[in-house]
C-alpha cells in the first residue's frame, strides 16, 4: 500500500498544504489544500473520499475537486463520513450559495457525488484495503482512520485532544506506521486545550498509554506554521528524554508534503 502526504500543515502558508493524504491513488483521507498539486488525471482516479470532520482544512479542496473532474468521470466519487460531517457538507457547502449540491446534479439518480455515512468502530472495505474508523475527541464529531497495509497498519489520529480510547484500539493493531497531530506548542498549551488538539508535553502524555514493546514509527503532523519551528524543538526534548521504565525513546519524526511511505 502507497502513502502519499499531500498535505500535513495545520494552516496555508507558502510550502504548506492543509492535511491529505493519497492511498494507492484512489483513497483520499482528507480533502485539504494539498490535494491541489495533484493532476487532473490523478484527481479523475480517486474514487472514494474519507472525511474525518468537517474543518475547512480538512474539506477546503473537496468542492473544487469535484468540480476539476466530475465532467470527466462516469462514476461518483464517494464521499465517506460521519452523518454531522454529511449534514455539515450539505449545509454549509454544497448548499446551492456556497457550492453547487453537487450530490443532486447533473440528476438526483446520477450525481457527481455520493454520500457513504460511517460510525466509529466500523470496518470497511474500500478498493481493496481494510479501513478502521477510530474514535477522536475534537470540537466537532470527528474520527481517526486506520488502513491495513502489506507489512502493518497505517494508523491516523485526525484532529483529536487526549483520547484514551484512541490508544485502546492502537494498542490492539499491529501498527506499521502511526500519524498523529501535534497543532501548537506547549506555549499555546490552553488554546490547544480549549480546542481539543495537542502539543508536545499533551503528545506525551498520550504516547505513554502506548504499550511497552509495540514500537513503530510515529509522524507528526498538523502543525501550525508559525509554531512547527517550535513545535519541532520541543518534541526534539522530549524524544531525547528515556521514557519511563528504561524504554527508548520514541521513534519520532515530522511529516512533509510530498512524502510517500509503503506500508
Amino acid at each position: 500500500m502507497k502513502v502519499r502526504v499531500l498535505g500535513c500543515s495545520g494552516a496555508i502558508a507558502q510550502g504548506c498544504r492543509t492535511t491529505s493524504f493519497l492511498i494507492d491513488g484512489r483513497i483520499l483521507i482528507d480533502a485539504g489544500t494539498g490535494v491541489g498539486d495533484l493532476t487532473l488525471e490523478e484527481m479523475r482516479q480517486i474514487d472514494h473520499v474519507l472525511l474525518t470532520h468537517a474543518h475547512l482544512d480538512h474539506v477546503a479542496a473537496l468542492p473544487l475537486m469535484l468540480d476539476a473532474v466530475s465532467s470527466l468521470r462516469s462514476t461518483p466519487v464517494r464521499v465517506h463520513a460521519l452523518p454531522a460531517t454529511i449534514a455539515a457538507l450539505q449545509a454549509h457547502i454544497f448548499n446551492n450559495t456556497i457550492w453547487p449540491d453537487f450530490s443532486r446534479i447533473p440528476n438526483a439518480a446520477n450525481p457527481f457525488l455520493a454520500y457513504q455515512a460511517l460510525h466509529t468502530g466500523q470496518m470497511l472495505q474500500i478498493a481493496g484495503l481494510d479501513i478502521e474508523v477510530l474514535p477522536a475527541i475534537h470540537t466537532v464529531p470527528a474520527v481517526g482512520y486506520a488502513v491495513r497495509g502489506r507489512t502493518g497498519w497505517w494508523a491516523f489520529s485526525g484532529d483529536t485532544g487526549p483520547n484514551p480510547a484512541f490508544w485502546q484500539r492502537i494498542n490492539q493493531l499491529p501498527v506499521a506506521m502511526l500519524v498523529i497531530e501535534t497543532a501548537f506548542s506547549n506555549t499555546e498549551s490552553a488554546l490547544a486545550q480549549r480546542s481539543l488538539h495537542l502539543a508536545p508535553h499533551t503528545l506525551a502524555q498520550e504516547l505513554a498509554q502506548l504499550q511497552p514493546g509495540k514500537p513503530c514509527p510515529i509522524y507528526i503532523t498538523h502543525t501550525k506554521p508559525s509554531e512547527t519551528r517550535l513545535i519541532v524543538e520541543e518534541l526534539r526534548h522530549f524524544d531525547a528524554i528515556t521514557q519511563p521504565g528504561g524504554q527508548a525513546p520514541h521513534d519520532i519524526a515530522w511529516l512533509q508534503a510530498g512524502q510517500e511511505f509503503e506500508v
